[in-house]
């Protein structure tokens, strides 16, 4: 096809989605999908259920956030504007498969999936595409605005802001360190952002150990060849440690720990002082707080549920939802902690199948719930929905000898 001929997309027009009436219908089907009159009953009673010799405890901060129910709410919203449209999601809404399966049942297709249905270059100005709430990267964004598709994004504002601090650092030549998980499309999507114009570079670093290497070569220098073997595939195209960590700035994957990112950003601002004097060094250290207000809430309340007297803890959620994980790595240093995806998990009152944070794989353990008096603690990552947790918590009853009509009763 010649250039002349080649059509030119043209650009979609904008379509208030949340109108009262389409959102009147959304909400009545979210609450129907998701919604928990249990859990609800449990967090008005000051989060404290007990029945016969069983008491369950719930975080006072858990389950969905505003951002995870404004991503779903604006595809939920999507499907019905668009009833006549193809429409497609970029990889996952969020990170909980229930809510993934129930996307898909409404026959909106991952883009970017297993077996996936369509490329991206297979895409038409009649489509539409949906960003999920950690966003994409600008590559990817790029691709489906030149195919003139109709976007509906629903990247969490906490996240763009994470954005807006990266895209500065490009600007003025700094260098974005982010706090992160490199394969995470949250992470992904930042480090795209902190290219800025192409002046811009980035390096990710996930743990102490890591940050510790860089803190290093920063005071002493090193041997440029082994930094970048260890940091493969989580730095920016032509970066150089002996010239892009002159200035740097710490920007973080928002569902990271506080506590962890606030030590990285401490470690690397030592490094850069001690190699350049506080008054020059404070020219070439930036940091901002960009940790997610829902994730800092849900890990503020496991503290202090943490504190009360309990037997046991799950934590219900997506094995590959960062914010879930942080919180059973919390709940694993006081007491016997159980990540699980769902009711479904607890298998009998001697068998549990949960998530191992550190063989990243599921496993089994035996005779995991006590008998005799007993107390369940249960907190959720911001992408799991109530009812599962409510699933959860008549599953314990169950295995306890107490039926879910007296549970729904007490």
């Amino acid at each position: 096809m010649s250039a002349e001929s080649t059509p030119t997309p043209v650009k979609p027009r904008k379509i208030n989605l949340r109108t009262p009436d389409v959102m009147a219908k959304v909400q009545e089907q979210v609450e129907s999908h998701y919604r928990s009159v249990v859990v609800e009953r449990i967090r008005a009673n000051g989060g404290i259920l007990t029945v016969r010799d069983t008491t369950l405890r719930l975080a006072k901060q858990f389950g969905f956030c505003y951002g995870v129910e404004r991503a779903i709410d604006l595809a939920y919203a999507a499907r019905k504007v668009f009833s006549g449209c193809r429409v497609f999601i970029l990889g996952e809404i969020i990170h909980n498969p229930l809510v993934n399966e129930q996307i898909a049942t409404m026959g909106i297709k991952n883009l970017l999936g297993n077996g996936r249905e369509a490329e991206i270059d297979e895409l038409t100005a009649e489509d539409v595409v949906i960003v999920p709430a950690f966003g994409t990267d600008l590559i990817t964004l790029k691709k489906i605005q030149d195919r003139g598709c109709q976007i509906v994004d629903t990247t969490c504002g906490d996240v763009m802001s994470v954005w807006k601090r990266v895209r500065q650092n490009a600007v003025e030549q700094v260098t974005s360190i982010i706090h992160g998980k490199a394969e995470h499309e949250e992470t992904k999507a930042t480090a795209s952002r902190a290219l800025g114009l192409g002046r811009g570079h980035y390096l990710i670093v996930l743990t102490l150990k890591d940050t510790d290497y860089v803190c290093d070569y920063i005071r002493h220098g090193g041997n440029r060849e082994e930094f970048l073997e260890r940091f493969k595939d989580a730095y920016s195209p032509g970066f150089d440690p002996d010239a892009h960590l002159d200035a740097v700035g710490v920007a973080n994957q928002t569902t990271m720990l506080r506590g962890e990112t606030e030590e990285v950003q401490r470690r690397i601002r030592a490094a850069i002082f001690d190699r350049d004097g506080p008054e020059l060094g404070s020219k070439r250290f930036r940091f901002f707080d960009t940790i997610c207000g829902a994730t800092q809430e849900r890990q503020d309340a496991l503290d202090g549920l943490l504190q009360e007297k309990m037997d046991l803890l799950l934590v219900v959620g997506g094995y590959n939802s960062s914010n879930t994980s942080h919180l059973a790595e919390m709940g694993e240093g006081k007491l016997p902690t159980y990540f699980i995806r769902s009711a479904s998990k607890l298998e009998s009152a001697n068998r549990i199948t949960h998530y191992n944070l550190h063989e990243k794989r599921e496993v089994v353990t035996e005779n995991w719930l006590p008998s005799g008096r007993t107390i369940v603690g249960i907190t959720a990552g911001a992408s799991c929905p109530n009812n599962l947790i409510e699933d959860t918590i008549l599953r314990v009853y169950e295995l306890r000898g107490i039926p879910s009509n007296e549970v729904l009763a007490a």
